[in-house]
């Protein structure tokens, strides 16, 4: 599997298709879903994504439904 630039991202899995502008939104979108977010009960840091809309926390151990790609703050 080819390696991605640097420049690109999680996008460069793309190579030269879609355009640069539906790319970087793509970037913006996968950086902010992938990273921890704060748990709505205990409020620290420690959700992960599991699925499209499904949370965990790794602190209180939490299962719960919510917004699908980030939670809203």
């Amino acid at each position: 599997m080819p390696t991605k630039l640097k420049k690109t991202k999680s996008s460069g899995r793309f190579g030269a298709r879609y355009g640069r502008s539906i790319k970087s939104k793509l970037v913006k979108v996968e950086e902010k879903q992938r990273k921890k977010q704060k748990c709505p009960y205990c409020k620290k840091l420690g959700v992960k994504r599991l699925s499209s809309g499904i949370w965990k926390c790794s602190k209180c151990n939490k299962k719960f439904a919510s917004d699908t790609y980030y939670l809203n703050e």
